[in-house]
């Protein structure tokens, strides 16, 4: 049966034309690249030295009276203890890293990801267009991101988030377009009806309304970009994902299980705290 291979008869060498062609053109755009990723650098920078300036019982405080605002004095005991407990495992300034990494990715992913959700709603057209684009986003292996980010980028801390925001930015746009569409025809019409302009009624009567689904969509973001930092570490992203890449590359495995729970308590105490914020 191998005649009924067409691999037998022909070769279509796309391996070939993406490592003669593309791979140039992507070296060739880098300066362009590196001038866009200077925002989220500046904003990275600024972050990881203002949580790394800020005393560390002061944090502790911030996030547990957050975390009893929304969850109660339960949840606010765990995550007092739990950034205790990072701490006293040492992995502290590595934890802001990565919390100024992730807040970085996710206000990029809101900036970007807000007004893309906006506009898939106003139009059929540009959301069909958005639909393949987000499917890839979602599906393709989280390592693939590594490779574009890489060539356009270089390694390092910021790439590191580049390739964080690339893979956490598909639920904010989707989450973003349902919300808006499901705001029925009649509110906006009342709205309308009283004088309101199509900018009024969108940010004064549809975003509120949406706003639930919206916050659903920046957690999810949230959660992705959590699970990201990790193997955003494998082109020198800093943080406990660090922590994790080294260890188990020297078959560490404490340094990797120190730096993989601290990444867990994170992600416990951001996820609780915005489901409550969501409802």
């Amino acid at each position: 049966m191998e005649f009924l291979n067409p691999s037998k008869y022909a070769y279509f060498p796309l391996a070939e034309w993406i490592e003669k062609y593309a791979k140039d053109w992507f070296f060739a755009q880098r300066p362009v690249f590196k001038k866009i990723s200077i925002p989220i650098e500046n904003t990275l920078s600024s972050l990881d030295s203002l949580f790394n300036f800020i005393p560390l019982p002061l944090i502790v405080l911030m996030f547990a009276f957050a975390a009893y605002k929304t969850n109660g004095i339960k949840f606010a005991i765990f995550t007092f203890l739990s950034l205790i407990f990072i701490d006293l495992v040492d992995v502290w300034e590595e934890t802001m890293t990565t919390m100024a990494m992730i807040v970085t990715a996710v206000l990029f992913c809101c900036v970007i990801g807000i007004p893309l959700g906006i506009a898939a709603s106003r139009s059929d057209i540009f959301e069909m267009i958005m639909r393949p684009i987000l499917d890839i986003m979602q599906t393709i292996p989280s390592f693939v991101y590594l490779i574009p980010v890489v060539m356009l980028f270089g390694v390092g801390l910021t790439p590191g988030v580049i390739a964080i925001i690339i893979f956490a930015l598909a639920p904010v746009i989707r989450l973003t377009n349902l919300g808006l569409r499901q705001v029925t025809k009649g509110v906006k019409d009342a709205g309308k009806a009283l004088g309101c302009g199509k900018i009024v009624v969108l940010y004064k009567i549809e975003l509120p309304l949406a706003l639930k689904s919206i916050m659903a969509g920046v957690n999810q973001t949230l959660m992705l970009a959590l699970s990201m930092a990790v193997i955003a570490a494998l082109i020198g992203a800093g943080g406990l994902g660090l922590n994790v890449y080294v260890g188990l590359g020297r078959l560490d495995i404490g340094q990797a299980f120190v730096g993989g729970l601290g990444i867990v308590l994170i992600a416990i105490i951001f996820d609780r705290i915005t489901q409550k914020i969501i409802k």
